[in-house]
């Protein structure tokens, strides 16, 4: 199946170019392959990946069910790899390594979970739909030890949905398949800005939060010095006179 695609340099080259050949040489199995490594490899670009498997499909090189149904079972099974590394890492493991981490709090992580413990189903439904997080959501399902079937079940809705997406995308555009690339481009680039952003609030909190405490922390030093002199003096102050052992007379007083 000798799609024409490797004239752009964009999707010739590197390990994209090797995804290509792949989808090439195997068909709808290699694009499954393909969205598998994508899950577990997230710079691996699905918007490239996706619009062309749709149009492979439409150039009657394979069917566009098998299209859907192998990239839908690779996401699944890229997702699934993710679920059970979080499920081997757990919420003990995960605390330990948090707790070595600077700005970061243990109290962080059980937050995390008790959220994920609550949204967790709409976590991994809607977070199929986002790029980055489509991958990294499966991580929290596993340490949360989301039940499978319900993991699998969601994950394979929401990957279906944005397969669906992109493939029919493809399909529909033929040759212009690539302008796909350029529209969840800008997507995706929008979602990982945000997530920059979020990231440098989170950290810039932190370290405010940090100088604040230090800061605190000397003056409750100080106030405490200060508070000791003070009880010190006033404790001199309230012993009784000195009696001494001999009045006028030199003699002890009766």
């Amino acid at each position: 199946m000798n799609v024409a695609f490797s004239a752009d340099p964009a999707v010739s080259g590197g390990v994209v170019g090797w995804v290509v050949d792949l989808m090439d040489s195997l068909g709808a199995p290699g694009a499954g392959l393909a969205i598998a490594l994508e899950n577990l490899f997230p710079p691996l670009p699905s918007e490239v990946f996706l619009p062309l498997a749709g149009f492979t499909a439409g150039q009657g090189r394979m069917s566009l069910f098998a299209a859907l149904a192998w990239t839908t079972a690779g996401s699944v099974a890229g997702a699934l790899v993710l679920y059970l590394l979080g499920a081997l890492l757990g919420p003990h493991r995960i605390r330990a390594i948090v707790a070595r981490m600077p700005l970061m709090r243990v109290a962080d992580v059980d937050r995390t979970l008790a959220w994920f413990a609550k949204h967790g189903t709409k976590a991994v439904f809607l977070g199929r739909l986002i790029p980055i997080f489509r991958s990294l959501i499966s991580i929290p399902a596993g340490v949360e030890r989301m039940r499978l079937p319900v993991f699998l079940g969601l994950t394979a809705l929401g990957s279906l949905i944005w397969n669906s997406v992109l493939v029919m995308a493809g399909y529909l555009l033929g040759d212009n398949w690539g302008v796909v690339e350029g529209y969840v481009g800008v997507f995706s680039r929008i979602v990982l800005v945000l997530t920059v952003l979020a990231v440098v609030l989170f950290v810039a909190v932190r370290l405010a939060g940090a100088r604040s405490g230090g800061r605190r922390g000397t003056g409750a030093r100080r106030g405490a010095k200060g508070s000791a002199g003070t009880r010190a003096e006033t404790d001199v102050a309230d012993l009784p006179p000195v009696v001494s052992d001999h009045d006028g007379g030199g003699r002890l007083p009766r």
